[in-house]
């Protein structure tokens, strides 16, 4: 069994590297617009707000897999222009992603205590300042956490990419099964390193918002112990 996943393995792995790309670029991608969308969503101008209003319910209110269909096969009878498939599947998964991290981003912000505009506008910072220098610094602690649960979404989302002919780990996974006919193992192999994949972002984003809350001079909360507490007096 060993030795069938050491001759499985260099495919897979080419796969899985596919796969980290789709992930990366569609990590980008959804960051670019979440931020915008975020941001569209506070304007003062109605028009700016339900245009980002639009975007966030029509792709969080329609399936990843038909809008991947829709800008892979529709888009090119529309305009006459074909993407590549792994591009395809970048945008496609990075504007899923951005319509979610748009509420991530609207609330983080809201969640900025107001006495933070109040003395970024009392220091005469203008609007674009106020944003850059005093709350996105902020906000963007409380982004971290659930922007890392949508990177996972979206590494595991990422193997829809496999139904455009996209060779990444699904699909070399398919292909193996198919060839060598050892389900069982190959599939569990390919289960191993999605986790091992969604682990390590776990962990980039730990460490990510250890360095952000350490740039405001926040710590982080301990844990409490049993020792550490107080036991109560008698007849308390």
């Amino acid at each position: 069994m060993l030795s069938d996943v050491w001759d499985y393995l260099p495919n897979l792995l080419r796969g899985a590297l596919v796969t980290l790309e789709v992930t990366g670029g569609g990590i980008v991608v959804g960051l670019i617009a979440a931020f915008a969308s975020g941001l569209m969503a506070r304007s003062p101008l109605r028009v700016v707000r339900l245009i980002s209003r639009v975007y966030v319910e029509v792709f969080r209110g329609t399936s990843a897999l038909v809008q991947l269909f829709w800008i892979f096969f529709v888009l090119p009878l529309l305009f006459g222009w074909q993407l590549f498939p792994i591009w395809a599947g970048i945008i496609a998964l990075g504007l899923n992603m951005g319509a979610y991290g748009s509420e991530v981003v609207r609330g983080a912000i809201r969640a900025v205590p107001r006495g933070q505009y109040e003395a970024a506008i009392a220091l005469s910072l203008s609007p674009m300042d106020r944003m850059r220098r005093v709350i996105l610094p902020q906000a963007w602690v409380g982004m971290i956490p659930p922007f890392g649960n949508l990177f996972i979404e979206l590494l595991k989302g990422s193997a829809l990419v496999s139904l455009i002919t996209v060779s990444d780990l699904t699909f070399v996974g398919q292909g193996l099964r198919q060839l060598e006919g050892n389900t069982a193992l190959i599939y569990t192999v390919v289960l191993v390193m999605y986790f091992v994949m969604a682990y390590l972002i776990t962990l980039g984003m730990r460490f990510l918002e250890r360095r952000a809350k350490a740039a405001l001079g926040q710590r982080p909360v301990a844990s409490k112990r049993p020792t550490d507490v107080l036991p109560l007096e008698a007849g308390a």
